[in-house]
């Protein structure tokens, strides 16, 4: 029997990177999974198509996360058409690189409203059907940079911060309603997107980390599968990072 067998799973990002390791692990232990896409719905089609062939139900949701209707809408869909909803992952996020001195308003706003702003919208969306049932567990994904900061990663440093701050006030609001709140904090994590940097820059990531490797996906889905089930029944506002040792 799976850890998350019997539970119902919402993955903001869901169709690429670290987000779709989440979907497939998720699977992997029984859970139904629905996961949010922006665009590109063929290609989230397919990337359910493929997860969905390894066996369980995976729904794909065209819905954007910084956008508050739209994160109602998404909530609203998984629960009529699943049932309930047990655990929700806020992986949306965007990156928009750039030193504060050459920054633009749209940059910071861009970033705030997909990494942030999703996180408030998507937890207002899921609170009602998760005080009703008086359980839940509310998994949002932050970063190592918004604890140590960052470089030319301001916008993105605050955005994940704030994530922070929010999850520890969530658990202190819901916690005697059965509901839990974490976040964790990946390090650097190897997907299709570190794929395109320079090998050697990559190598020089990799000899800066005690564990001598960059993270993948699945390290990152093992720990949203701890914070989802019960195993972490009594794990509440705390920041997990999953970093190789990069934090210490």
């Amino acid at each position: 029997m799976g850890l998350l067998e019997g539970k119902v799973a919402l993955v903001t990002g869901g169709s690429r990177g670290i987000g779709r390791g989440i979907v497939e692990r998720f699977l992997e232990e029984g859970a139904t999974v629905a996961f949010t896409f922006v665009s590109n719905p063929d290609k989230a089609n397919v990337a359910a198509a493929e997860l969905g062939a390894k066996g369980g139900k995976v729904v794909a949701i065209q819905s954007d996360a910084g956008d508050f209707n739209a994160a109602q809408a998404a909530v609203e869909q998984v629960v009529n058409d699943l049932g309930k909803l047990d655990v929700l992952v806020n992986n949306a996020g965007i990156t928009r690189d750039q030193l504060l001195m050459r920054m633009s308003e749209a940059d910071w706003d861009q970033v705030i409203a997909t990494n942030l702003k999703s996180v408030f919208n998507m937890t207002k969306a899921v609170m009602r059907t998760m005080l009703k049932q008086r359980s839940g567990s509310i998994i949002n994904m932050s970063s190592v940079v918004g604890v140590k900061g960052n470089a030319g990663q301001a916008n993105y440093a605050a955005s994940k911060a704030g994530i922070i701050g929010f999850t520890k006030s969530v658990a202190l609001e819901l916690g005697s309603r059965n509901i839990r709140s974490n976040a964790i904090a990946p390090g650097f994590i190897e997907t299709e997107m570190t794929g395109a940097l320079d090998e050697k820059v990559v190598q020089q990531w990799r000899e800066s980390i005690p564990l001598k490797r960059g993270g993948t996906p699945v390290d990152v889905a093992n720990a949203c599968v701890f914070l989802g089930s019960d195993l972490s029944a009594y794990v509440t506002g705390q920041t997990l990072c999953v970093c190789g040792g990069m934090l210490t």
